[in-house]
């Protein structure tokens, strides 16, 4: 028996949202200015729900649409479009809200047994449609092969509005749960309504036509009325503290600079906007598309206005790197190592100006920088690629082996990662570190339970 390749479709957008980001369909935002930012808002949330903040994960979806989701376990995603579209922090952090409700109350693994559930039951209509089928072939019944023909395709469309009408629920629960824990941390669920009005007002046109029982969320309207009602908390006029909405401001800002063209960029950011925001995506788009000295010379202008903000000299150090100015980039990017709370991101950029003056002094200093961001990022490819150039530099050629074995399996390229693994267990002692770190990558696929990367951390 097969399912249909469209109800296989239905399947694996229920159940597998992440399969296609991590097959490379989508890419992913790695900035520790807005991954700080966003640490900021969701931990009080991930408290309030009784989870620990260390394990959950915020993925940034580089995806223009208005679009959040739970896959994979603790992980929520959440895409570009959604941040940028958002006016408050309290709209960003409804959705987190609302996720978070998700990973409360365990819908991904409710809905992984709904699914086998529903397949039984699927699986025994089917017998049942082939065998109404054979008996109706064995008699020369058109009316039995009919009702066999019926009794195969019902179990498809039972599971497909099963499934739907449980994802509803879990939706609704939800919206409950958000609004539960914005109060429990004193915020207002107005951002939560106001951004699910935006989802709402787009799809309301084409769901106004179609079947409630094939949509996978509640009808707009049902759900933004019953949400409305439920939002009116106590806290509903609560603004954002200054402070976290200037640091919204500059996340909007600095993905405005980093995906969109120029023209875009100034028609959001006109030059008559002075704001600290506005002149920091001008920067942004300016070393982006622009002349790279006067790009930096509008950085260090936003240096100047102010000095103890860290990301402003990552983006100086960044642009003098990209630019092909690896010595001029290293101050400002140790300067930001300093200021910023998580620089395990600019400590790999550091690290990369660091060894691309191709000075052996240098790339002595790049092996610890990198290892203190690797205990961070332990999956982090570039951190791994960077430290097999640095090892590379010094002539530690066991070293470097591993460290490329490791870029290659955080890639994904296990075939890669075993061959320089293999070669890296050759250059160590038996039995020491580096070779039972290249032996746990060779034997990765005999031995499913850890990830090499974590092991040994």
């Amino acid at each position: 028996m097969r399912i249909s390749s469209r109800l296989l479709g239905l399947l694996l957008a229920v159940l597998l949202a992440s399969a296609r980001a991590w097959a490379g369909d989508v890419g992913y935002i790695r900035d520790a200015e807005i991954e700080s930012t966003l640490r900021t808002f969701y931990t009080p949330i991930l408290g309030a729900a009784g989870l620990d903040p260390s394990v959950v994960h915020i993925y940034i979806v580089n995806d223009p649409s208005l679009n959040s989701f739970v896959a994979g376990g603790q992980n929520i995603f959440i895409n570009t479009g959604t941040i940028m579209r958002s006016e408050t922090p309290n709209q960003l952090v409804g959705i987190v809200a609302h996720e978070t409700g998700h990973i409360a109350g365990g819908h991904l693994s409710k809905l992984r047994a709904e699914l086998a559930n529903a397949q039984t039951a699927m699986i025994l209509g089917m017998l049942l449609g082939v065998g109404a089928m054979v008996a109706g072939a064995r008699s020369n019944s058109m009316d039995m092969s009919q009702v066999g023909m019926a009794a195969l395709s019902a179990p498809q469309s039972y599971l497909q509005h099963t499934l739907l009408a449980y994802q509803r629920a879990q939706e609704e629960q939800a919206d409950r749960a958000g609004v539960r824990f914005l109060t429990m941390t004193g915020q207002s669920a107005k951002g939560m309504y106001e951004t699910f009005k935006h989802f709402a007002d787009e799809v309301m046109f084409s769901s106004s036509t179609i079947d409630p029982y094939v949509q996978n969320h509640p009808m707009p309207s049902e759900r933004m009325a019953a949400l409305a009602e439920m939002a009116k908390t106590p806290y509903w006029d609560k603004k954002d503290p200054a402070e976290l909405q200037f640091r919204h401001d500059m996340m909007r800002a600095k993905l405005y600079g980093f995906t969109e063209r120029p023209g875009a960029v100034m028609r959001h950011y006109p030059a008559t906007n002075n704001s600290i925001p506005a002149r920091y995506a001008r920067a942004i788009s300016a070393y982006r598309f622009g002349d790279l000295r006067a790009a930096v010379g509008q950085i260090d202008g936003l240096i100047g206005a102010t000095p103890s903000y860290p990301y402003f000299y990552e983006l100086k150090g960044q642009a003098l790197l990209e630019g092909g100015h690896p010595a001029e980039a290293i101050a400002p990017l140790r300067h930001a190592v300093e200021l910023a709370p998580n620089p395990a991101l600019i400590q790999i950029t550091l690290a990369q100006a660091l060894i691309a003056t191709n000075n052996a002094k240098t790339a002595d200093e790049a092996v610890p920088l990198l290892r203190a961001a690797i205990a961070k990022e332990p999956e982090s490819g570039d951190a791994y690629e960077q430290l097999a150039m640095a090892y590379g530099r010094k002539g530690d050629l066991g070293d470097a082996d591993l460290a490329s074995a490791q870029a290659a399996f955080a890639r994904g390229d296990n075939k890669t990662a075993r061959e320089l693994a293999a070669r890296a267990k050759t250059r160590f002692p038996v039995g020491s570190p580096g070779w039972v770190r290249a032996d746990d990558i060779v034997a990765f696929n005999k031995n499913l339970k850890q990830n090499p990367l974590r092991a040994g951390q």
